[in-house]
């Protein structure tokens, strides 16, 4: 079907986030992805120190350039974190010591080591002083995106005329339990008209019931991504990515050890448009509209396009 998918931090076996990622790591990766039926991905690096964040970032972009496939498949990058709330909860599993307040000087070097492929950029806007940030790669035609945020009303809002226009994996990057009626997610539903809103669609990340809800609440403004970690593809078992132990169950959700959270998704797009079809009842124009067509139009990304 020739999905497109906006947040993918690995993919069978294979890490993006490791220091040292070997070439034919990544050429393995690729080739898997295309095997399903993905046309194009956002590579996405995600919260850790500083300079750790460059090196990976330079490191994939230095990769991509020498594999022809590489350059297929991976459309552009996606970076989430470090500049996200350090609140338990909305974190995620995002590593406290590595979480920091939005810093002009440090998202240009990781532009600057992206080399013109960073397309969206996660941040929490309520740690964005005077959304500075916000402005500056908004200004360079990144696509800003509020995640792991409990920015309020009126700070969204703010974020959103600053240049803020989406919001990753909507549903999750929040507490299991919160105000039942003001909260992010009523607020980011609440302001739907001005914002890409993305979606886990495993099941388990959202449950069905609550995603059928969602996506007919942002209507056209709705899409869906895997945020799959290199457990994806493997299945069920327990796999050490980077600084997590994460075990992966039967319906592939992939959690702590302690079960406290989840961490990204084992979920292959394939599995995912099953689901839509056989649990949702979605059509296939409505599939290929939340899977192929608006993670590309949201991330600014022409059709077949190879950057």
């Amino acid at each position: 079907m020739n999905y497109f998918d906006i947040q993918v931090n690995g993919y069978g076996g294979v890490d993006f986030n490791r220091d040292d990622l070997p070439a034919e790591d990544l050429h393995r990766a690729c080739e898997l992805l295309r095997a399903d039926g993905v046309g194009g991905i956002l590579a996405t690096i995600v919260t850790e120190a500083s300079e750790k964040m460059i090196q990976r970032i330079r490191r994939l972009v230095d990769l991509r350039s020498t594999d022809a496939l590489a350059r297929e498949m991976i459309s552009g990058l996606h970076i989430e974190g470090p500049f996200i709330s350090p609140v338990d909860g909305y974190r995620g599993a995002h590593p406290l010591d590595a979480i920091r307040p939005a810093d002009e000087s440090l998202a240009a070097r990781m532009l600057e080591a992206g080399g013109g492929l960073v397309r969206i950029f996660t941040l929490a806007p309520e740690h964005d002083h005077g959304l500075r940030v916000t402005r500056m790669l908004a200004d360079k035609g990144v696509v800003v995106s509020a995640g792991h945020t409990d920015a309020s009303l009126d700070e969204l809002r703010a974020a959103i005329d600053a240049g803020v226009t989406m919001m990753t994996h909507l549903g999750n990057g929040c507490p299991l339990v919160q105000h039942r009626h003001d909260n992010i997610i009523q607020r980011a539903l609440h302001l739907r008209e001005h914002l890409w809103l993305s979606f886990i669609a495993d099941g388990v990340h959202v449950p069905y019931p609550a995603l059928r809800n969602y996506l007919d609440l942002a209507g056209e403004r709705a899409l869906i991504t895997t945020d799959a970690i290199a457990a994806a593809g493997l299945g069920p078992g327990t796999h050490q990515i980077n600084r997590w132990t994460v075990l992966v169950k039967e319906d592939l959700s992939t959690w702590a050890p302690d079960g406290s959270h989840l961490i990204g998704s084992a979920m292959g797009l394939p599995l995912v448009e099953k689901n839509l079809r056989n649990v949702l009842g979605l059509s296939d124009l409505q599939i290929k509209t939340l899977l192929c067509d608006r993670p590309r139009k949201a991330a600014g990304i022409a059709p077949n396009a190879v950057a």
